[in-house]
């Protein structure tokens, strides 16, 4: 099968960036024939880039472009999109059906529902643009507290609904949860056309078989991440805990922190395995509908038990005393009780653990997950009336 893989990278490098990554090996290696069409946010740099971009974001004449030339040099039987925001915008679309090229979307995020994209405004969840009209994301300055960046990922947002882009130029969508597809048919999506398809990542192979202990944190240090809650959870119950990360709350939460918080900072891969490998548990003590982390599969193949937010995804992806522990969002004494729990119970936690890692292995490898991505592009080229693909 010929693939074209398209995906618009952030400026600061993602879970959403190294699951295109993850994609594109995986199907290479497989014998598919794989091309990418990548841009990039580092090019939006002047206030000028940015108003530009903020125009153009509903439809991208440039990002348009781009997709006609990569069609036409490479000529796919499918295109497959990670994300399009802001320099290729849904315009691709349009350039794909005239081509009559299948097309899958992944949705990573909940961006073409909210300005945000994570439906969390002022530390809370807030669904006003998933049951209501997208002019909300404008009143509260939703995207970066910016008036213009929110006015432009509105109009994006407002054009696609009314157009029907997402029921009539988009073949098959992924999803990376159950909780995710429940959000996108209430938003409108055609329910026949999502399919559930996680993350996955390489088997690091098994665990070091040595003594556990303390909490991991790992990821952006920002306030949708909940991590000033479970610092304040590691002060009243006094339980080690390392943080590896950075992000615009790293100051705060120094000063928030005791004694017994380490702040590693950014950590390779290959650290952060080693890092979990010695945890008694991981935490993703998030605010907001998180997509499918990738925090989560590394504890699972490290067989570390998680402790995590009971809010979107999170409450499908861990099984409550079976793979870890399931938390309120923000509730520090919950956090602090699972912690302990884990904490004075090796036992429970190797228990815990071996779950987790079976789990890794029945649901998140790249074997299982090539199985259903090839099975999503044949649904995608059948959708699309165009005949089929060997």
């Amino acid at each position: 099968m010929r693939i074209l893989l398209a995906h618009n990278r952030y400026q600061h490098r993602g879970g959403e960036d190294a699951v295109f990554e993850n994609e594109v090996k995986l199907l290479t290696a497989s014998g598919h024939e794989v091309n990418t069409l990548v841009v990039s946010n580092d090019a939006i740099v002047s206030f000028f880039d940015k108003a530009l971009t903020a125009l153009r974001t509903a439809k991208n004449p440039a990002g348009a472009a781009a997709m006609a030339l990569a069609i036409d040099r490479f000529r796919p039987d499918i295109v497959h999109v990670h994300n399009f925001f802001p320099l290729l915008s849904p315009a691709i679309y349009q350039i794909c059906r005239r081509a009559k090229i299948a097309v899958v979307q992944t949705l990573h995020n909940y961006r073409t529902i909210c300005a945000a994209g994570h439906f969390l405004r002022n530390g809370h969840v807030c669904n006003l643009c998933l049951r209501g009209p997208a002019i909300w994301g404008v009143v509260h300055r939703c995207y970066r507290g910016s008036v213009i960046g929110s006015v432009g990922t509105m109009r994006m947002i407002a054009l696609h609904r009314r157009l029907g882009t997402w029921r009539n130029d988009v073949d098959r969508f992924i999803v990376l949860s159950e909780f995710g597809r429940r959000i996108f048919i209430e938003a409108g999506f055609p329910d026949e056309r999502i399919d559930v398809k996680p993350n996955f990542m390489e088997d690091p192979g098994e665990p070091l078989d040595i003594p556990r202990s303390g909490v991991l944190f790992v990821g952006r240090l920002s306030r949708e991440k909940g991590v000033d809650a479970l610092i304040e959870a590691s002060l009243r119950f006094d339980f080690p805990l390392r943080i590896a990360g950075s992000g615009s709350e790293l100051g705060l939460l120094r000063g928030q922190a005791g004694p017994n918080v380490t702040f590693l900072g950014e950590l390779s891969h290959e650290a952060v395995l080693d890092e979990m490998q010695r945890a008694a548990a991981v935490a993703v003590p998030s605010l907001w509908y998180e997509g499918f982390p990738m925090v989560v599969l590394e504890a699972f193949a490290c067989a570390t038990p998680v402790i995590a937010s009971r809010i979107g995804a999170l409450a499908d992806i861990i099984d409550h005393g079976k793979t870890g522990f399931l938390a309120s969002a923000g509730h520090s004494t919950e956090l602090g009780e699972s912690a302990v729990t884990i904490l004075k119970n090796p036992d429970m936690s190797r228990q815990l653990g071996r779950s987790a890692r079976q789990t890794f292995l029945n649901r998140y490898t790249p074997k299982i997950n090539l199985q259903m991505i090839e099975a999503i592009y044949r649904r995608a080229i059948v959708s699309a009336g165009l005949e089929p693909v060997i």
